[in-house]
């Protein structure tokens, strides 16, 4: 039997992880309409100097409306925020979101809420993202942070082109599952797994990262592992060698007991950019302090800070 989602680029099914993960769902079988999003976002500079988002394909349950300009610091540059009609991810989603930004575009994406991995009983949620970045582009991707539920099960896999000259800020973070929900679903998942790479726009290789987690196998809780902390944010930064350097220099790792949180700071090999780790107990703090690294990154791109977050974020 053949499926609406039966395509190379949203098919995980070869990966180990995902081996006893790979049962139609009792409902909607993998990827049929309402469950195979699509989203295409395309940046460029327009006559007047302008970026804008010239290029918008979406499939549902995939969302995006018309860009804003509230960037006080960057009033140029287009602001959009991806929905979804569908609630949360579950088991049977495939999705794939594309983003291009044309050589001098800048752009920043980010969600309207969190995404909710739903508790998942036959198969699993997987989406491929691919980032396209042309000379002197500059992209911040911020999601909001990503919850897996009980039993969730989740494999994404973001591929990006990058330009020398471009730079983009790149932010993951993952809750360890809905903390306050009756006694807590702390790691209780089945699996994550993340992976992120990037090539020059002749295919050179800069980097891969990959990291599978499985609570039931290990335990998450020691050392070496989340030893304590529940709150995971990922952040991948592409910038010229001498921007990247700026950033590393004015950036400090640390272990904060009294707040519960800790940071670390390393460099992308090839010279593609930076590695940014943050660790917390809640939501709020460990987003500040990715917001705090991408104003260093915008400062030394754009030589301006990032504004201050609305306060219903």
């Amino acid at each position: 039997m053949l499926y609406y989602s039966d395509s190379p680029q949203v098919d995980f099914d070869s990966l180990p992880e995902t081996a006893n993960f790979r049962q139609q769902p009792d409902a909607m079988y993998v990827g049929c309409p309402g469950k195979h999003g699509y989203l295409n976002l395309g940046f460029e500079v327009d006559k007047s100097g302008k970026s804008i988002l010239r290029e918008l394909d979406r499939r549902a349950p995939l969302i995006v409306q018309q860009e804003l300009y509230f960037d006080e610091e960057l009033p140029g540059m287009p602001c959009v925020y991806i929905l979804s009609s569908g609630g949360p991810n579950v088991d049977g989603d495939r999705y794939v979101q594309n983003f291009t930004l044309k050589q001098g575009a800048m752009a920043f994406v980010s969600t309207g809420a969190a995404t909710k991995l739903a508790e998942m009983k036959r198969n699993y949620s997987g989406m491929r993202q691919k980032i396209t970045l042309e000379a002197d582009s500059y992209f911040e991707y911020l999601p909001e942070p990503i919850i897996p539920c009980k039993h969730t099960r989740y494999v994404s896999d973001t591929e990006i082109v990058a330009h020398p000259t471009a730079t983009m800020f790149y932010s993951e973070i993952y809750m360890p599952g809905r903390k306050y929900y009756g006694d807590g679903e702390i790691f209780q998942y089945d699996m994550l797994s993340v992976c992120t790479h990037a090539v020059r726009p002749d295919g050179r290789e800069l980097f891969r990262e990959k990291f599978i987690i499985d609570p039931k196998a290990n335990d998450l809780t020691l050392i070496g592992q989340m030893h304590g902390y529940h709150v995971f944010a990922n952040v991948v930064v592409i910038a010229p060698a001498e921007k990247a350097a700026q950033v590393y220099d004015s950036t400090e790792p640390f272990i904060d007991r009294d707040r519960r949180m800790a940071a670390g700071i390393t460099h992308l090999p090839n010279g593609a950019g930076l590695l940014y780790k943050v660790l917390g107990m809640e939501p709020g703090p460990v987003k500040a302090a990715v917001r705090e690294f991408c104003s260093k990154v915008r400062m030394a791109a754009k030589g301006c800070p990032l504004p201050q977050e609305f306060p219903w974020r």
